[in-house]
């Protein structure tokens, strides 16, 4: 018996995802459609024999539709969708039988306005609700020196606080829709005379490749239309900053902004441009660099420290100093474990403690990030699991990954010390090598949109140099990166020398 319902029950499914999957054949089928949802309207306005006006309430502003709309279609009831066209106070409408167009206009906000019930000529009328943020600080990216603005979950918005710094009419976008049931607004904006026409065709077919049933965000864009998408090394820039964004603009790159995104994509990308923050361009150039210099230390510190502990502790202990020694002696004398489950120990509870941070409201989760950390490394230390000396250096490797600008690449140097670990534990300095050596190789062959990821070490090009570890003066970067081969390689004018001195010279 439960046979026959679970078998009636597989038929009935089928039947209705067949009648779904059938094709629309008029503009009553496609109503009917709308009609099995609460929110959706359909009405003769302003009495029986007037108008039919149809939408979803969800997505239209209703103070424009009782504004503007409603009041003149009282007011004109009995004109043609032509004359009606012509007095209604709304953009870019349309007057239209195709099925697929309305269908996408009303899910998008549009109201449809039909002489009367079942006519396939329609007109459209764009009315979306507007409902937005301001734009606030900058969270991820925050700078204490420049603009205090930050993307919104509003495209328009964001390219309006693009336009307002780069007000030219070179700035081109390109919209589409990505994904088979979301319909996403992805834009890619760029200069045009300035980007490379051969990469901004590279990015649109890319992301009209892209088949997908729902993208809810430029970080499954990202996802899809990198180069390598199993390397644990982020391939695009994605920022919320629109400074940082109008200023890589003018050097020849691409972004990516999708509707709901409060952030963009920036590519192509070097590994360098992960750890620059955009708030070094604030500073002095000398400034600037120091900061970068000291992010890249961090970083490295951060990766390597605890591999090398368990390296030479377990292997080359000869390296120790000998002043060293004793203190070394002293806090393992009653550690009962080894050293990489010594490390693998403290490095797993550092990164859940960072997890559970994220995790919790921002009150608590600080809390527990400062407590937690206190009590427990204390606790482990006293307990005799590990040792006071190792404690100290997963701190400070764990505060160092913090330096990072760019919060992807963080993630990714959080992951890369474990493999380090196993390797240290494995060979030794000899592993640690070896690793070091399969890392170098990978970032060797990674490409960004096509372009090298290691420009410009590897191909080693002098020029682009002057904006990579260190940061030249901006009367020394004359000309925009080799690698983005813009179509515009001068970004300013070299410097006359003076004929004479100034008066006050």
């Amino acid at each position: 018996m439960n046979f026959f319902k679970k078998k009636n029950k597989t038929k009935n499914s089928q039947t209705a995802n067949a009648s779904v999957k059938q094709p629309v054949k008029n503009i009553n089928e496609l109503f009917e459609k709308f009609k099995g949802s609460a929110d959706f309207l359909s009405f003769p306005y302003p009495d029986k024999n007037g108008y039919v006006v149809s939408y979803y309430k969800s997505v239209v502003n209703p103070d424009q539709m009782h504004q503007d709309i409603f009041p003149l279609l009282a007011k004109h009831p009995r004109e043609k969708l032509q004359e009606l066209k012509k007095l209604l106070p709304v953009e870019e409408m349309k007057l239209t039988d195709d099925l697929k167009v309305i269908k996408e206009s009303v899910m998008t906000g549009a109201v449809v306005i039909q002489p009367y019930k079942g006519a396939d000529v329609c007109l459209l009328l764009p009315c979306a609700s507007s409902e937005k943020r301001q734009p606030s600080v900058p969270e991820v990216e925050f700078s204490v020196v420049g603009p205090k603005e930050a993307f919104v979950e509003s495209l328009e918005t964001n390219i309006n606080l693009i336009r307002k710094r780069l007000p030219i009419p070179q700035l081109k976008t390109k919209e589409f829709r990505v994904g088979d049931l979301s319909h996403l607004r992805v834009v890619v904006i760029y200069l045009e005379g300035i980007a490379d026409q051969q990469l901004v065709d590279t990015v649109v077919q890319r992301i009209e490749e892209i088949h997908f049933d729902v993208i809810v965000d430029t970080s499954f864009i990202g996802q899809m239309i990198t180069d390598d998408r199993n390397s644990m090394f982020p391939q695009l820039v994605d920022t919320e900053r629109p400074d940082r964004l109008a200023s890589v603009l003018a050097e020849g790159k691409i972004g990516i902004m999708a509707d709901g995104a409060p952030h963009t994509l920036i590519g192509p990308s070097t590994i360098t441009t992960f750890f620059s923050s955009f708030e070094d361009y604030y500073l002095p150039w000398n400034i600037g660099t120091f900061f970068r210099m000291l992010r890249l230390f961090a970083v490295t510190f951060s990766i390597f420290s605890s591999p090398l502990y368990v390296a030479i502790l377990t292997y080359h202990y000869q390296v120790i100093p000998t002043d060293l020694m004793p203190m070394l002696i002293a806090s393992r004398a009653v550690i009962p474990l080894p050293p990489i489950l010594e490390a693998l120990l403290l490095e797993g509870t550092i990164e859940l403690l960072r997890e559970a941070s994220v995790r919790l409201p921002t009150k608590v989760g600080t809390t527990i990030g400062t407590v937690g950390g206190i009590v427990i490394g204390t606790a482990a230390v006293q307990a005799g699991f590990v040792s006071n000396v190792l404690l100290m250096m997963i701190a400070l490797a764990a505060l160092a990954s913090f330096t990072t600008p760019i919060y992807q690449i963080g993630n990714t140097v959080r992951l890369i010390r474990f493999p380090f670990l196993v390797a240290a534990q494995l060979y030794g300095l000899f592993g640690i090598a070896i690793c070091s050596a399969f890392f170098l190789s990978h970032l060797l062959r990674l490409k960004s949109l096509g372009r090298p990821y290691l420009e410009p070490l590897y191909p080693l090009r002098m020029q682009d140099l002057k904006d990579t570890f260190i940061r030249k003066g901006f009367q020394s970067m004359g000309k925009r990166p080799l690698f983005m081969r813009p179509e515009d390689p001068i970004r300013a004018k070299p410097k006359e020398k003076k004929s004479h001195r100034d008066i006050d010279e």
